[in-house]
């Protein structure tokens, strides 16, 4: 990464959270004997400019020493996010840790109190997925929420409770008519990279693609590649 955009990271961090690219959203069981924050530092090291720290199983204080080890791992050199957790996020900065933000779901805190309790520099991100959603989204007061995390695009296994399935064209009219920048998730892989891209993603959240890759630089890598073609 360059010095350039090591100093947007700690300068604009919201900019750069509305320009992603390509986006790992962890798992803790896809990464294996290899942790989660090893898997993150490799896919830093091959391009990824976001990496958000999901776990949906761990309790308060695992959870909690996973973020500050991905911040550890990745946080002078990407976005490093907390899924759903706002508690979690305040905790880790509180302790020192470089993190920049939260993704928040519909059922999580409301993004108008989220972005209260975090205050004005820091990345909010909210799930999306339904004309309904966007339509909420318009009547927040600019700078709620910084971007949308709209899918899926296909079926996946990381999220068994997910709304049917977008693909690229559904994703494209979800995101021309979304007031904020849109990142694609679901299901992703290298082959759906362009055509994401094509369709207005402001970036494209891949698990599965590195977490589960023989070598998460590599597959880093590649997709970084796909996007900036």
């Amino acid at each position: 990464m360059s010095a350039g955009l090591q100093s947007e990271l700690f300068r604009r961090p919201r900019a750069l959270a509305r320009n992603s690219g390509i986006y790992l959203v962890t798992d803790t069981v896809q990464c294996g004997d290899r942790g989660v924050a090893a898997v993150a530092a490799a896919a830093v090291a091959g391009g990824v400019r976001t990496v958000q720290v999901r776990e949906k199983h761990a309790s308060a204080s695992e959870f909690h020493a996973l973020v500050l080890a991905v911040a550890d791992a990745v946080g002078d050199r990407a976005l490093v996010l907390v899924d759903d957790r706002v508690d979690i996020y305040l905790a880790a900065r509180a302790a020192g840790a470089r993190v920049h933000g939260v993704h928040v779901g519909q059922s999580d805190l409301p993004v108008t109190s989220v972005r209260s309790l975090v205050g004005p520099d820091a990345v909010v991100g909210l799930t999306a997925n339904t004309p309904a959603h966007l339509e909420a989204v318009r009547k927040l007061a600019p700078g709620t929420v910084d971007y949308l995390g709209a899918g899926v695009i296909h079926p996946t296994s990381t999220k068994p409770d997910h709304p049917a399935p977008l693909g690229v064209d559904g994703f494209r009219a979800f995101a021309s008519a979304a007031p904020l920048p849109c990142v694609a998730i679901g299901g992703i892989g290298l082959p759906d990279i362009r055509d994401l891209r094509s369709a207005g993603a402001s970036g494209a959240a891949v698990v599965s693609a590195i977490c589960t890759a023989a070598d998460p630089q590599r597959s880093a890598e590649e997709l970084v590649a796909a996007w900036e073609s």
